[in-house]
């Protein structure tokens, strides 16, 4: 089969690829990592997991327009040493919708460093279905999925030359 006729999907953990990329010290441009995803490997349909936090509709939409689809989970706030946070955690919904759309692409990229992944990851591979597993963080990668084959393994944190935000001046 050709690259040009593979129909592949990426699912991407929002926060675990954003908090991983913002320890390192910079900021993802969405727009070029579509355009990486699409052109590297031959991206149909990029899913994007992501809590809800209202507020944050521009960033949504804007996500949107890009052409990344959007799957919302409902976020928890608490309280933990007196500081707020938000916790919306999308494991389930990314493995739930990996095996929902199973039939419908060829190969899928899983982009997250989350362990918590390992079992989804190896059923792909075992239906040859999984093209590779995009980490944000090396050095922050869970060491289940560092066993997998480095064949699957890539890292964002090795792309920010090409995929680093630089805001625009005109």
């Amino acid at each position: 089969m050709k690259n040009q006729e593979l129909k592949n999907y990426a699912f991407i953990d929002s926060q675990n690829l954003n908090l991983s990329i913002q320890r390192l010290g910079w900021k993802l441009d969405f727009k070029r990592f579509r355009v990486y995803l699409k052109d590297k490997y031959q991206i149909e349909k990029i899913f994007v997991f992501i809590g809800y936090v209202s507020g944050n509709e521009s960033l949504y939409t804007f996500l949107q327009k890009t052409g990344y689809v959007l799957v919302f989970k409902p976020t928890l706030e608490y309280k933990k040493n007196g500081k707020c946070y938000t916790k919306g955690n999308v494991d389930a919904e990314l493995v739930l919708h990996t095996m929902i759309e199973f039939n419908n692409y060829n190969k899928a990229i899983i982009v997250s460093g989350d362990g918590d992944f390992h079992c989804l990851v190896e059923y792909l591979i075992s239906k040859d279905k999984l093209r590779k597993i995009l980490i944000p963080n090396q050095a922050r990668c869970s060491v289940l999925l560092k066993r997998f084959p480095s064949e699957y393994l890539g890292f964002v944190s090795d792309l920010r030359k090409k995929l680093e935000y630089k805001k625009r001046t005109h």
